[in-house]
């Protein structure tokens, strides 16, 4: 029976990329589902997975990679089997993308009102008009004063928080079921984040959105996130409810990562943060083992061998053998 709190279903994804020195194994065995109201954050260092794994859902992977699931489904509709044209229509319309850096995701060629009355147009075929009415009820509905003159401006007369508060109004005009915003903040300056940050929070609960949000702050996460997943390599190696991963994380990496944020009340004023030495391994060729081991100091023999996956799936589970002493 399908369960209609469940919007997307990830079960075994993996993006694959010739390389000329080989097979680059972006994406490995990545599982997770999100429900409707639910907040899931992807988390992790530059280089392992988290936008591969997004653009491999929305279907806007380069040519040169290949998508291979068990299971990919929207609302119950498996996007391994519909035609580009249903894809097409799914896309900005039931799933929709708030991209990274709003300057290049933005046409300067066109006016914000072109950009937002074109996209619902195209969806709902709509008059234009009546459009025009959507996109200005949006522009309120993000903080963007005087909606109605913004629609005649064009994407270099706004500054980087604006831009980002438009590409958050073009995703949700069509009312979609899921929204994948990666990195939605990093362009901006810290005020300006916690205030893109809170929006898209505030939207998320009032219009009941399932939500993915990409990021590699933990303090993001620790405000906005329902669920996490940790990301290493292209593998997920740590998921769990946010209270669980911030109170009893069980892998090396997750640990590492923690140790790089402040804690209020706990890191002294001047003190030093942690750091994880090393960098996240070649993803070319064949990967053996835990792909941390090299940077982790629980490493041992075992770690060379395939790690299962141990706790339980749906709640919290992990990839590392090292079970006692892992935490903060």
């Amino acid at each position: 029976m399908t369960n209609p709190k469940l919007v997307l279903d990830v079960q075994g994804l993996n993006v694959d990329i010739k390389t000329p020195k080989g097979m680059l194994h972006a994406v490995r065995n990545v599982s997770f589902q999100v429900h409707r109201g639910e907040t899931l954050c992807l988390v992790g260092e530059s280089g392992c997975g988290k936008s591969m794994t997004s653009l491999a859902i929305m279907g806007l992977l380069p040519k040169a990679a290949q998508r291979t699931t068990q299971t990919l489904s929207l609302l119950g509709e498996d996007l391994n089997q519909v035609s580009s044209k249903r894809l097409n229509d799914l896309r900005g319309n039931k799933m929709a993308m708030v991209f990274q850096e709003p300057m290049t995701a933005l046409n300067p060629a066109y006016t914000i009102g072109e950009q937002l009355i074109e996209h619902y147009c195209h969806h709902k075929k709509a008059p234009a008009e009546q459009a025009r009415k959507r996109a200005i009820e949006l522009l309120d509905k993000v903080g963007i004063a005087s909606a109605a003159q913004r629609l005649g401006q064009y994407p270099h007369q706004l500054s980087g928080g604006l831009r980002q508060r438009i590409m958050i109004a073009i995703a949700l005009m069509c009312e979609p079921e899921l929204l994948i915003a990666d990195e939605p903040s990093t362009a901006l300056d810290v005020t300006i984040q916690a205030q893109i940050l809170r929006l898209l929070a505030n939207l998320q609960k009032e219009l009941g959105l399932a939500m993915v949000l990409i990021t590699h702050d933990l303090g993001v996460v620790a405000r906005i996130a329902d669920r996490v997943g940790v990301m290493y390599a292209g593998q997920v190696v740590e998921s769990g409810s946010a209270e669980q991963i911030f109170s009893a994380p069980r892998h090396p990496y997750t640990t590492g990562l923690m140790s790089c944020i402040p804690i209020p009340g706990r890191t002294p004023a001047g003190g030093k943060l942690g750091t994880i030495a090393g960098v996240v391994p070649s993803l070319i060729g064949e990967l053996k083992g835990c792909a941390f081991r090299d940077r982790c100091e629980h490493v041992q023999p075992a770690c060379e061998r395939p790690i299962p996956s141990y706790g339980v799936p749906e709640e919290h589970s992990w990839r590392c053998i090292h079970q006692e002493g892992v935490g903060l």
